[in-house]
């Protein structure tokens, strides 16, 4: 990829984040590197996968707004949906020749695919009974081994395929290439769980962003005690992303902890609740850009009168968390699995007599990616299926955890203090901070 993108997105960057307002190069100049993200992934990951998994022919039909999760991997940052009825045949012609990509419905892709037209009328887009019967004369031409297709009652980035689809699929290639089918169920998962190096530095500038908006979120910029109420928080932080020309995929939380108010009325209090001093702030909060999704939980203590610090036992609950967050990625290893690495971090945990709970997730095309779960907040025995699968090198996940702590300042009354952060296991399954991880809370004064 050309230096040129790249260069221009830190320097619009760095202006930005010195007027305090986030922004992103052209549209024009995102979808360049969107572009080479693309070819890439297609160039590198692909045939690797393919191979890994044994798969000589993968195929991808989806129709227009009934998208397969793994189209949007697929296809170039100028497509948005699916054409009429779009097929993608991938076929493995070996190392030398490498993967063929070819496109029954739909555009090349800027290239990158081989598109087939309408067969008996020159010039008209291929649709309804000449693509599938195109479909298998492209299959009986190539012969393949093997089939595979997006169907899975575990994942869902691997069960794209619809009802519809289907069925027409298997008529149209019939009883001869019946036993060759097969789900591409860790093919599809791990194309859309592998990230590249050089998504990287803009994914670091995304989070950048992120910790930047949380900063001034949680500052007298935009709370003052006594008057702004949460959801007042939650809307600016909606605004400076749509002002910023960026997306979100979920809507801000702040959730307010505070002396003598119980987690039962935590759960039944109205939103609007008005922040006041001493209380303890909690955000969820993400982003969305060059279709790369971030996803971050930071604190925040605004001081009594008087205070010039937060009090001891509320940040004694931060370091328990934060040491939660060292003893879950000091246990993530290549190969081992989702519900392995929970099991052991649960262990290690009560051995150092820490309360808390883990549910930390992929990270990357989408919020929720593809990969393995480490824990859900309400299944800390662990995730059968979705938490099964080994942790790859190459890829990012979110950090999210809690740990509970009784604090001196309240009267020993809990304390819970739930961070998020997106990390990289990368390619020799070194575990580290993509920016950085919160190791003190956003004071409002």
């Amino acid at each position: 990829m050309s230096n040129m993108p790249r260069i221009a997105l830190a320097a619009l960057l760095l202006t930005s984040f010195l007027d305090a307002q986030p922004t992103l190069p052209p549209l024009r100049q995102q979808a360049e590197i969107q572009q080479e993200w693309l070819r890439l992934r297609l160039d590198r990951h692909l045939p690797a996968l393919m191979r890994k998994h044994n798969v000589q022919m993968w195929i991808v039909a989806c129709r227009e707004y009934a998208e397969d999760p793994a189209f949007f991997s697929l296809v170039s940052p100028t497509v948005f949906a699916a054409r009429r009825t779009t097929i993608y045949v991938f076929f493995d012609k070996g190392a030398t020749a490498g993967v063929e990509r070819l496109a029954l419905g739909g555009e090349s892709n800027g290239g990158l695919y081989t598109v087939y037209r309408d067969p008996t009328s020159a010039g008209k887009e291929i649709y309804g009974d000449s693509q599938w019967t195109t479909l298998r004369k492209v299959v009986d031409e190539r012969k393949p081994a093997s089939i595979a297709i997006n169907v899975s009652a575990i994942h869902a980035f691997s069960d794209g395929l619809t009802a519809g689809l289907y069925e027409k699929l298997m008529a149209t290639l019939g009883s001869a290439y019946k036993d060759k089918i097969k789900p591409a169920e860790n093919l599809a998962l791990e194309y859309q769980e592998l990230r590249l190096p050089e998504m990287l530095p803009t994914y670091r500038d995304m989070m950048t962003i992120v910790h930047s908006l949380i900063s001034r979120a949680f500052s007298n910029e935009v709370i003052t005690p006594g008057k702004t109420t949460d959801q007042d928080v939650v809307w600016w932080l909606r605004q400076k992303v749509n002002d910023a020309g960026l997306g979100t995929w979920f809507q801000p939380s702040v959730d307010i902890q505070r002396k003598g108010l119980t987690a039962a009325n935590r759960l039944n209090r109205r939103e609007g609740t008005v922040i006041e001093r001493g209380d303890v702030l909690h955000t969820d909060f993400g982003i969305t850009a060059l279709r790369l999704n971030t996803d971050t939980q930071h604190m925040g203590y605004v001081l009594r009168a008087g205070e010039t610090d937060v009090p001891a036992g509320i940040k004694a609950a931060l370091r328990n968390t934060n040491r939660l967050q060292d003893l879950l990625m000091e246990r993530m290893k290549l190969g081992r699995t989702g519900n392995t690495v929970l099991a052991d971090t649960l262990h290690a945990m009560k051995e150092e007599k820490l309360d808390g709970t883990i549910y930390s997730h992929p990270v990357g095309d989408h919020g929720h990616a593809a990969g393995p779960l480490i824990g859900l907040w309400d299944h800390q025995e662990g995730v059968p299926g979705r938490g099964d699968v080994p942790l790859l090198p190459g890829t990012w996940f979110s950090i999210e955890l809690q740990a509970t702590t009784h604090v001196a300042e309240w009267g020993g009354q809990k304390l819970e203090v739930a961070l998020e952060e997106d990390m990289l296991l990368d390619e020799q399954g070194k575990a580290s901070w993509i920016l950085r991880r919160q190791s003190e809370y956003h004071v409002i004064r």
